[in-house]
């Protein structure tokens, strides 16, 4: 019986040192660790958000999606996240459609038409754009972009058409346009190096197949060469959205800070310019549980816009790659 247990004991062993010897499993293990790591991560953010948010969630229960008025004063406390939604979704979509075809079409360029002496220096600027800091960005915005639509079209439209169209009356320098604009700028660099980058992996079988049948550069690159990157493109955008989603400084120094759903012309706010404005000063426990409710729901648009990404990219890449769906 002792000679069994310790024949099992070193077939046991033995098969052990088969499977790691060669470190596969090891290495599985350690990434897995890894990937875990990033799971957990989000868990715990998301655990202490909502756990930080308890007494506001008490205080306002589900109003607080649906309500704009925001007074944290104490003995008259109101607080609604409506209007820092809306800021937060109208500049990130204002940056989206700017930012999304320029970005495609810079990342075309480099890829597919760049002479390939101007291709490392552009690419380079590109990239340059994405580390440039954010308050650089904001700067800039408050200081040139501001003022120079105010005086070159904002107040103009306003004198043409302020009395029947009176989203575009009393324009302010610091708005909602301004800071989708900085948004988009921030975000443009991000969406043409992926655009780029995914370009550059596409098979030439996909540009010479097409070639062979007669097709012209754009036919090749329109029909052949974007529907085979066309997942990798998608992530490339959401990926931008989400930058411009959770942007704070920039947004802050341009958009006004105004909790208000106004018109792209006027002062409004943004979930993360409210938190980072406010967080600091506090003026009571409540108002600090409104802020962090803020977050929460910040956290739970990021979540479920990134749902909608992958959902996105796993429509595209279903069937043969370059396949017409």
């Amino acid at each position: 019986m002792a000679q069994f247990r310790i024949a099992e004991q070193t077939t046991w062993i033995r098969r052990l040192k088969q499977k790691t010897q060669h470190g596969d499993s090891v290495f599985r293990l350690l990434t897995l660790a890894f990937a875990g790591v990033v799971i957990g991560l989000v868990v715990m953010i998301g655990l202490v958000i909502w756990n930080g948010s308890a007494e506001a969630r008490q205080y306002v229960g589900f109003d607080f999606l649906f309500v704009d008025a925001w007074n944290p004063v104490q003995g008259r406390e109101e607080f609604g996240a409506l209007a820092a939604v809306y800021g937060t979704l109208m500049t990130s979509l204002i940056a989206l459609v700017l930012a999304g075809p320029i970005g495609v079409f810079v990342g075309v360029f480099l890829a597919e038409l760049c002479p390939l002496q101007l291709r490392t220096p552009l690419s380079f600027l590109v990239e340059l754009l994405a580390a440039i800091p954010s308050v650089i960005y904001g700067l800039w915005g408050a200081l040139v972009l501001g003022p120079f639509l105010l005086d070159t079209i904002n107040k103009p439209l306003a004198e043409r058409f302020g009395s029947s169209l009176q989203f575009l009356a009393d324009p302010k320098p610091k708005n909602l346009l301004v800071a989708g604009i900085i948004l988009g700028i921030m975000i443009l660099p991000t969406i043409a190096s992926i655009t780029r980058d995914v370009l550059t992996v596409v098979p030439n079988h996909q540009r010479e197949a097409m070639l062979a049948l007669g097709a012209t550069r754009w036919e090749t690159i329109w029909k052949s060469v974007l529907p085979y990157s066309k997942a990798g493109i998608i992530g490339g955008v959401m990926l931008g959205l989400g930058r411009a989603l959770g942007e704070t400084l920039a947004a802050t120094m341009v958009i006004g800070n105004r909790m208000a759903i106004s018109s792209p012309v006027k002062p409004a706010q943004t979930a993360a310019s409210l938190i980072a404005n406010q967080l600091p000063n506090a003026n009571s426990d409540l108002h600090g549980s409104a802020l962090i409710l803020v977050a929460l729901v910040l956290f739970g648009i990021t979540l479920l816009l990134n749902a909608i990404a992958r959902l996105l990219v796993w429509r595209v890449s279903r069937g043969p790659a370059g396949a017409i769906h």
